[in-house]
């Protein structure tokens, strides 16, 4: 193996873990969403359709940043997010969180998610 692939395996296996550490441990999940946090799948329309956790609510990543003060107004409003992977949540988190919502959870793909809080 050369010096190029040793590179680009490091940094598959960074950016996993990486992603892995922004993640909601499923404990605090379930306090979170028990306590009322609400959950925000931000995968389209389509994909939602296709299949959701029960009382979640659709917000494409792509509407987040126009819709989110619509969907909730309050800031301090406990929030977790997921996707299909788990990167779109992540980036959706960083958009939040630049607007200056305080109390964001990325649960990560759907398939964790439904893990941690129930397969509705």
């Amino acid at each position: 193996m050369d010096h190029t692939q040793l590179i680009i395996i490091a940094a598959i296996i960074i950016f996993f873990v990486l992603k892995k550490l922004g993640q909601v441990n499923p404990r605090k999940a379930r306090e979170l969403k028990a306590a009322g946090a609400i959950v925000i799948d931000v995968r389209s329309a389509d994909e939602f359709a296709g299949g959701h956790i029960a009382g979640a609510i659709n917000v494409p990543l792509d509407q987040l940043s126009d819709k989110i003060e619509s969907v909730v107004p309050d800031r301090q409003q406990s929030i977790l997010i997921y996707c299909l992977s788990g990167t779109r949540s992540a980036l959706a988190r960083r958009i939040l969180l630049s607007k200056n919502y305080s109390d964001i959870h990325n649960l990560g793909s759907i398939y964790r998610a439904k893990s941690i809080l129930g397969g509705q």
